[in-house]
């Protein structure tokens, strides 16, 4: 049987390309942790230090780390 998976999406609540990833996860029935980045600035700089990023979306699944919304990257590592 395969383990739960550890999801974190980094978001803004005003960007239109993290909706579509949350849409995505919750379509795939898939459960996920929200950040909202743009209050918890602590949780910003967890994601600048684990994607080089300043721009949202940031998705880390298990430690692999996605940067936008890339469906087949998405979809790649949610069959791992």
């Amino acid at each position: 049987m395969r383990c739960r998976m550890n999801i974190k999406v980094y978001s803004t609540p005003t960007c239109s390309w993290c909706k579509r990833v949350k849409n995505f996860l919750v379509e795939k029935g898939v459960e996920f942790e929200y950040i909202d980045v743009s209050t918890d600035h602590e949780a910003a700089h967890e994601m600048i230090d684990k994607s080089g990023q300043l721009g949202v979306p940031v998705i880390d699944i298990d430690n692999e780390i996605i940067v936008g919304f890339n469906r087949d990257a998405l979809e790649k590592a949610l069959k791992k």
